[in-house]
């Protein structure tokens, strides 16, 4: 994977973390134990330290960096979506960011919280744990459900068990030139996960 040293700091990965190829980690970057960071990450760790720590996930095309002196950290079994960007803040335990979502400098979404997809969470937000956040700029709309947070947890699970998967048999290969009759019976084994809204439509929930 490209990871650079600058003025001698090295990233530090784990070596129970899975960081994909195409993720782009440079200098103060701490990636901890069963750690995703997946492909088109980038991790600048050039002005102030960025730490992910036990069972955290940061997915695709997401942005952490911070202003000098600072860490910019995702605490354990943090869970950040495609797209999101981290300036300067900390993900509190267990808590989500929703896919395209931004979080400003000194900011603090506390444990077990969710963050809407594309909300706007301003600089210097404290967010007390439990804590439904959306929109723009963001608002805390109710407390997090039980069933929310199973729901979180259990896509947590899902990727940590992917950081696994992904290093016993991730590998680049060249692609097939048609579908072959292994794949009509055969897809990927990747557990349970599916969408909030799918599991409430099966509760008749609205």
């Amino acid at each position: 994977m490209p990871t650079y040293e600058i003025e001698g700091v090295r990233p530090v990965i784990d070596p129970t973390a899975f960081v994909h190829p195409d993720a782009v980690l440079i200098g103060d970057v701490i990636i901890g134990p069963g750690c995703y960071v997946a492909p088109a990450c980038s991790l600048r760790g050039d002005f102030g330290r960025l730490i992910l720590k036990a069972g955290s996930n940061i997915q695709d095309n997401c942005t952490m960096h911070g202003f000098p002196g600072t860490d910019t950290v995702i605490e354990e079994d943090g869970h950040v979506g495609h797209g999101a960007v981290l300036h300067g803040c900390v993900v509190g335990r267990n808590a989500l960011v929703g896919m395209n979502a931004t979080v400003m400098d000194g900011a603090v979404i506390g444990p077990e919280c969710i963050v809407a997809a594309a909300s706007f969470i301003k600089a210097g937000w404290q967010i007390p744990a439990r804590s439904l956040v959306a929109g723009v700029p963001g608002r805390i709309v109710r407390q997090v459900s039980d069933e929310e947070l199973a729901w979180k947890e259990e896509g947590t699970r899902e990727y940590q068990t992917l950081t696994r998967r992904s290093l016993a048999s991730l590998k680049p290969c060249a692609p097939l030139s048609e579908v072959d009759a292994e794949r009509q019976e055969r897809r990927v084994e990747a557990g349970d996960a599916e969408p909030l809204f799918a599991r409430k439509s099966q509760g008749g929930k609205d």
